[in-house]
Order: structure tokens, then sequence, then C-alpha cells
């Protein structure tokens, strides 16, 4: 048997296996009575409640993973990836345009896939917990605004990542890795100020309490703001939120609408200030630092499997190619993706304890950060308790239990 087909079912495999392993070890670890720091916050109803959702969640989760990996591991073995590469070669189009063809047909397969799991998500799941605000009409435009951005952004990354490879020879992964930063720095300034605004209304914060103490927090901190808008979270969800985005003169705050409602002034500044924090501590060029390193890394990986012979012999392929072999590629850097993605979320949990402290410091209020904290984890129904190997392998935040002790372990005599 070919030994790149059994690594790669043998990393699908184990993938899901670890997987279903720390989901049960997860809901197992559920504490049973209200943690003394969330009584008051949580009654016991709600909080059997919460639970409910997480064990929903998971079975979800394992049923959908569970569904995709057999028809992945079906569509393999049954040379799924070959049917559709000689369909799109018969359009006689050259390796460029086949090379779209071939990754519109697997992409719009894949999202075809995946809408009955969402709709379920959505409309099942997100419902009967008071969540869900999407109506079907808001779900649709989503689908095919979010196919044509896909399309438009995705495919020129593919066209240059297959163009470079195809014409540079040996130095095409250093080529592309260029141009992917450059695509990623340029994808940070136009987000915010192009594409969220097709999904989400964003209406300048109006005059008030809230504002001015917005504006003053960040005028002592020296931060500019290009603006500070709410943001129609509750279009979609019921869940809330609060973020930054943007570089420079794009930089803009978003409340989410449905945050406004459940919190204070002095709770919202702090939202604010742990944001602020993460870019008073330089995170997010880290973040992207730490991208663009194993972005770089990735590339440099694949430089030695496009078209080789063992891999598309693997995926019983008639006929080589570049575009294919980034695909195959995906499969076998799975394991490397998924060690850096464990040193990512470690960093990024250490990020979040660094911008709490710099919230409480800076605004020194650390009781409005943790009723802060705590009403984002009451109104959004987390886990209070995840199990550490959930945590260490998937959770990009501390759990909050974490961060409260974490700042209550502040010295109080710093702040004042």
């Amino acid at each position: 048997m070919n030994m790149y087909l059994v690594v790669i079912l043998s990393i699908l495999i184990v993938h899901y296996g670890l997987d279903l392993i720390v989901e049960i070890l997860n809901v197992r670890h559920v504490c049973l009575d209200v943690p003394q720091e969330f009584r008051g916050y949580y009654d016991d109803e709600k909080y059997r409640r919460s639970q409910k959702y997480l064990k929903d969640r998971t079975v979800f989760s394992l049923v959908s993973s569970g569904f995709f990996l057999a028809v992945t591991i079906a569509f393999i073995l049954t040379g799924g990836f070959n049917w559709i590469d000689q369909w799109a070669r018969g359009f006689g189009q050259g390796s460029i345009v086949t090379g779209l063809i071939f990754a519109a047909a697997l992409f719009l397969g894949l999202r075809i896939l995946h809408i009955p799991f969402s709709l379920y998500s959505t409309f099942v799941i997100e419902e009967k917990y008071g969540f869900n605000r999407t109506t079907a009409k808001t779900f649709v435009t989503d689908f095919i605004k979010d196919i044509l951005l896909t399309a438009v952004f995705g495919s020129a990354v593919f066209i240059a990542v297959v163009w470079f490879f195809e014409s540079t020879g040996r130095w095409g992964w250093l080529y592309c890795w260029g141009f992917l930063v450059l695509y990623e720095l340029f994808y940070y300034f136009i987000y915010p100020v192009a594409i969220l605004p097709l999904f989400n209304k964003f209406i300048p914060l109006e005059e008030g309490e809230l504002k001015t103490q917005i504006e003053e927090y960040a005028r002592d901190q020296r931060f500019a703001l290009a603006g500070i808008f709410t943001m129609d979270g509750s279009r979609r969800s019921a869940k809330s939120n609060a973020f930054f985005t943007g570089f420079g003169k794009f930089r803009r705050i978003a409340l989410f609408d449905t945050l406004i409602k459940q919190h204070t002034t002095e709770e919202l500044v702090s939202v604010l200030a742990h944001e602020i924090g993460h870019y008073k501590k330089k995170h997010i060029l880290k973040h992207i630092g730490l991208s663009i390193l194993s972005m770089g890394l990735m590339l440099y990986v694949l430089s030695f499997l496009i078209n080789n012979p063992g891999l598309f012999s693997a995926f019983a392929m008639e006929q080589f190619s570049v575009y294919a072999s980034l695909f195959f590629f995906g499969f076998l850097y799975a394991p490397i993706s998924f060690v850096l993605g464990i040193m990512t979320m470690a960093i990024s949990r250490r990020h979040e304890y660094q911008a709490d402290r710099f919230a409480v410091m800076t605004y020194k209020k650390p009781q409005a950060m943790i009723d802060a904290l705590k009403k984002l984890t009451v109104d959004n129904l987390s886990n209070l308790t995840p199990h550490p190997a959930k945590v260490f392998l998937e959770y990009s935040h501390p759990p909050v239990l974490k961060r409260i002790e974490a700042i209550k372990n502040i010295n109080i005599g710093e702040i004042q």
C-alpha cells in the first residue's frame, strides 16, 4: 500500500480520535455546582442550561466532524480528486484556469455539504438556547457574500501561488511567501473598511457618557481612534462581544449592540482597555509576525512535495499539477499545523493575561473588569470549567476563572 496514503489516513483518523477523547474529557470535567465566584451571576437553572448547551454543541461537533471524516476518506479512496481533475481538464484550458475550476468544484462541494450542519447549528441549537437572531434571508445572503468574497480574494491568492511555483523554479516558495506577506498586510487594512460593512452595519456611537469615557481613556493612553461604532450583532445572535480592527487611520472600535445593553459604562471601558492593551503590548504585530513565519515554513515544506509521484499516487491521480499539489500537501502538513496551533494558542493565552493586566493597571477599576468578564461568560453560556487538555489544545483565551484569579492577584497598591 502507498505509504503516503497510510500516513494521510492515519493523520485523519488520529486527529478525530484525539478530538473525540478531548471532547469527552471536557464534558465530564463540568462542575455540577455553580463555582463560588459566579454565585449571584449564574442561578442553578441557568448554570444547568449552560452545561446542556456545552453538551449539545459537543455532540453536534463530533457528529459533524465524524461525517466529514467519513466523506473525506471515501472521496480519497474512490479517486474523487482524480475525477474532479479530469473533469476540470476537459475544458481544455491552461493550468491556472484548470486549477481554478478544480479548486472551485472542491470548495463549492464542501460548502454545500456544510449547509445542513450550518442550518442545524443556527436554527436548532442556537435557537433552542435563545441565541439565534438570524433570519433565513440573512443566512442565504451571508452564504452568497461569502462565496463571492472567496471567489475574488481566494482566486487571487490561488492564481499567484500556482504561477510562482510553475514559473520560478526552486525559489517559487520564496516568491509566494513575499506575495502572501504583502497580501496579508493589505487584507488587514481593507478588512475593516471594505469587508466587514458587507455583513454588518456600523453606526457611530451616539454622544453620551459612554463615548466620552472611551475617548477620555483613549486620549490618556495616547491611543488614536478613527471612530467608535455600534455593530448590529443582534442581527444574527444574542451573544455579545467587542473588538478593534484596522491600523493607523483605519483603526476603529466596534461594540456589539447586545454588549452595550448588558454592561455598565465602566465595564465597557474596561473591555476596551483590554483591547487597547493588545495594541500597546504589540500583540497584534507579534501575531502577524508569527503568522508570517509559519506561512514561510509551510511554503518551504510545500516546495519539496510539488508534483511528488508517491503523493499523487496516494490520491489515484493520473496527471501531475501544481494546483492539486496544494490540496494534497494540506493533508500531510496537518500535524505541523497542529503543533504550531498549540504554540500559537499558548502565546495567545499569555497575551490575554497581559491585556487584562494592562486594562486594570491603566483604567484602575479591577472590579469593573471582573464584572464584565462574568457578564460576558453568563450571557454567552460559556463553560466555566473546561478540561486542561481542551484549554491546552484549543483555547486562545484562558478560562474565565483563571483570568479573574489573575486580576485579583494584581497588587492593588500598584493600581493606586
